[in-house]
């Protein structure tokens, strides 16, 4: 693992209960966090990932493993004495106190005398936009500022890394769009290293700059959010990010930089390849909707639903073996989508669109 690392897990496993009733929460998971980041981890309800945020804020500790600060180990530190601070989904504000007594108690408790507490106050609430507002008890707030309020207390004595553990989950759709950025902007300006826990796979790929993809307690994939949506590496991740297509498909030989591969409707494809599968190899192909055309006329398939969601329309396109490919297209300027229930369609995929996985 890099020296520069702000987080580092190694070989970490932790297992809740023991005989019969023992779970698995985590599985030999190793991964750097590097500085100034904003990492998310992302993955449905219980695959590891509050786990792995509760040991690195030291609310939990490992059944095997060890997790590292800029390179110290620190299993033997409680949560208190680590330069760590978490913003949990409930927010966890006291509701008696106002928005500043809120924000200083922390930094009161740390012994910082009532004058500098009070300047630093003032500076967090600046920088998460709620100037003015240091005098309102939380109820007095809505979903979003109380949020806010909850960084800005977070961040207040200035942690070497920021745990959030599905901070916009309470916020409505609208409200949760708006916080993604100022979320992303708040890790800039600070240069915090922010560790972002979600189930929202549009969260993650919005402010990520790297991505974990968990599953049963272990990392399935990890990268990029352009490598994650791309290129996935098996069939979980890529039915997990974004809408997707699979086809089973046969190798039927190389052409340039992809295979040639055909479906048992005749579809052919030109896959980018994965694995070591070789010609007459039975492989699946993963094809994300909006990669697909469709053009007038053809005889590929018949388009059998349409779904109107604003800028595009999903079509469900039958093909001749009864296998259904679900596909993306802008509407037209008018707002009208380009093709009708029944409409006899041809099917284009450009070289690439498709991609092999590996299980």
């Amino acid at each position: 693992m890099a020296d520069s690392a702000a987080v580092e897990a190694r070989g970490v496993t932790k297992i809740f209960g023991s005989g019969h009733d023992a779970v698995r929460a985590l599985d030999n998971v190793s991964v750097a966090i590097r500085q100034n980041e904003f990492f998310t981890l992302l993955g449905p309800s219980g695959c590891g990932k509050t786990t792995l945020l509760r040991l690195i804020a030291g609310f939990e500790q490992p059944t095997a493993g060890e997790i590292l600060l800029k390179g110290k180990p620190v299993e033997h530190l409680p949560p208190y004495q680590r330069a760590v601070n978490t913003v949990f989904q409930s927010y966890a504000l006291f509701p008696h106190m106002t928005v500043a007594q809120n924000i200083s108690f922390g930094l009161e408790m740390r012994g910082m005398a009532r004058e500098k507490a009070a300047s630093v106050v003032e500076e967090m609430l600046a920088l998460v936009k709620l100037t003015g507002l240091g005098g309102r008890k939380p109820a007095q707030l809505s979903g979003g500022q109380q949020q806010r309020v909850a960084l800005a207390r977070a961040l207040a004595n200035h942690p070497d890394v920021l745990l959030l553990d599905e901070p916009l989950s309470a916020l409505d759709l609208k409200l949760r769009q708006e916080m993604r950025g100022e979320l992303k902007n708040l890790q800039r300006t600070t240069g915090i290293t922010f560790i972002f826990v979600t189930h929202d796979q549009e969260e993650a790929l919005t402010m990520s700059d790297r991505i974990a993809v968990m599953s049963k307690g272990q990392i399935q994939q990890l990268g990029a959010a352009i490598d994650i949506y791309e290129r996935p590496v098996n069939r979980f991740v890529a039915d997990f990010i974004g809408d997707t297509n699979f086809v089973d498909a046969t190798i039927g030989g190389r052409e340039g930089d992809y295979w040639r591969c055909r479906s048992a409707s005749g579809l052919d494809f030109l896959a980018s390849p994965a694995g070591s599968a070789g010609i007459g190899a039975k492989v699946t192909l993963a094809v994300r909707p909006e990669k697909i055309t469709l053009k007038p006329g053809g005889v590929a398939g018949i388009v059998a639903q349409t779904v109107y969601i604003g800028t595009d329309t999903n079509y469900e396109v039958r093909l001749a073996d009864d296998m259904r490919l679900n596909v993306r297209l802008q509407n037209a300027v008018d707002g009208r989508a380009q093709f009708a229930v029944g409409d006899r369609v041809g099917i284009e995929v450009p070289a690439g669109a498709a991609r092999m996985l590996q299980d």
